[in-house]
């Protein structure tokens, strides 16, 4: 029970950076008004001392990011952002609570995937890779190794060399004791294409796989699985 709830306090920040991060290619080619949310939602998240951040703000975003996802139901994007700022309302919130959230997220996320899978560079299949790994099981959630494996799959053959994926995709195999595998996809996150326009997030993100890689490669191959480091 105590790996569930660890588990559903850390989804929605692993969403949240991992769509930020895989939105960077298609964000030129965004709705204004996905573009604004967007830039919003990088201040309060990478520029502001975010844990700190006052709850209202997130709040204020959420609205806006929901109704524009309600006057444009189908746009994937808009649909995508929606998650996100949600996602990341549901990080502020924590704990078992924040599962209602978490959910219409993947709600959301699933709209937009009927609409176009493809959005963002494959966000919404590797988003979704993220919440069915991290989200607890039944009875509190609907996490699923098996479909995660699947999500991570079509994300991947999608696009292959992007960072964020790669990261995400190693921690995951990391946490289910395939180390070797795990370290080839962190060699390629860090070794990936920059994300261009988002500095912050590249830089963060290559210097998590560094420190998991590193981590790994003190292990033994066949080590215990490394949750909770």
């Amino acid at each position: 029970m105590y790996k569930q709830i660890v588990k559903l306090v850390v989804v929605p920040a692993v969403l949240a950076m991992l769509v930020l991060s895989i939105s960077v290619h298609a964000s030129q080619t965004a709705m204004p008004e996905v573009q604004e949310i967007q830039q919003e939602w990088s201040r309060l998240y990478f520029m502001d001392d975010f844990k700190n951040k006052n709850y209202t703000e997130l709040q204020a975003l959420a609205r806006k990011a929901n109704l524009l996802s309600q006057a444009s139901p189908d746009s994937a994007e808009a649909l995508t952002w929606d998650a996100i700022v949600l996602s990341t309302l549901a990080e502020k919130k924590g704990g078992l609570g924040a599962l209602s959230l978490v959910k219409d997220a993947k709600k959301k996320l699933e709209a937009a995937e009927s609409i176009d899978p493809t959005v963002l560079d494959g966000s919404v299949y590797g988003s979704l890779a993220t919440l069915y790994w991290k989200v607890p099981g039944w009875p509190l959630g609907f996490g699923s190794d098996t479909k995660a494996e699947q999500y991570f799959g079509k994300a991947l053959k999608l696009n292959p060399n992007q960072l964020d994926l790669n990261y995400f995709y190693a921690d995951y195999l990391a946490n289910n004791n395939e180390t070797a595998l795990a370290l080839l996809h962190l060699e390629k996150a860090i070794h990936a294409p920059r994300l261009v326009g988002r500095p912050i997030a590249d830089q963060g993100r290559r210097a998590q796989a560094i420190k998991l890689r590193d981590y790994l490669l003190t292990l033994d191959i066949d080590s215990a699985k490394v949750s909770n480091r």
